[in-house]
């Protein structure tokens, strides 16, 4: 599980204009569209070509649990593309995204500051040039903790520097022990 790639596409996705399908037959009918074949989507999905034949005729209805979160993660990757590249787009350049999170929390700073880790609620409205880091970095599949370095260095800048104006001397933001992180668009 990826907690910031989920994240980043959870905060995505609440643009969608339409709901993605619900029941299995028609999410599997979805994804035989969008891949152009049964086939194709047996092997996505780890299923024989004729399971998808008998989803996609409503002749099974209830998916394996393993099976029904790999159908709704597909499916959701690729509902309404051109809405998420906006909504992508417009975090990038105008907008910026707003990270709400309760972890850990400590920097490296001179001797004589009180850098000691601790659990800090934070909600931060990071500037658009941080979406679009965040956005790139999760396009070009960087690995979560890759993700993880990105939003400190933006909640260095933004919350412990606040753009400049105090602990200029600041090195380095420890962001740990993760017990709560949600992005919102």
């Amino acid at each position: 599980m990826s907690l910031f790639g989920d994240g980043l596409d959870a905060a995505v996705q609440k643009a969608f204009t339409r709901p993605a399908p619900k029941s299995a037959g028609a999410q599997m009918r979805y994804l035989v569209k969008q891949l152009k074949s049964t086939k194709a989507v047996a092997q996505m999905l780890r299923v024989s070509q004729r399971t998808v034949e008998r989803y996609v005729k409503d002749q099974i209805k209830k998916p394996r649990p393993d099976l029904a979160a790999r159908l709704e993660r597909e499916v959701k990757a690729r509902w309404q593309p051109q809405i998420r590249a906006k909504a992508r787009q417009k975090a990038a350049t105008t907008g910026g995204i707003v990270v709400d999170t309760r972890a850990r929390l400590g920097y490296t700073a001179p001797i004589g500051s009180t850098d000691q880790d601790r659990i800090r609620h934070l909600t931060v409205a990071l500037p658009p040039r941080y979406a679009a880091r965040l956005f790139d970095a999760q396009e070009a599949g960087a690995s979560d903790a890759r993700l993880q370095e990105i939003a400190a260095e933006a909640l260095k800048e933004v919350y412990f520097q606040d753009g400049g104006r105090r602990a200029g001397s600041l090195e380095e933001v420890r962001f740990t022990d993760i017990e709560h992180l949600e992005f919102e668009l």
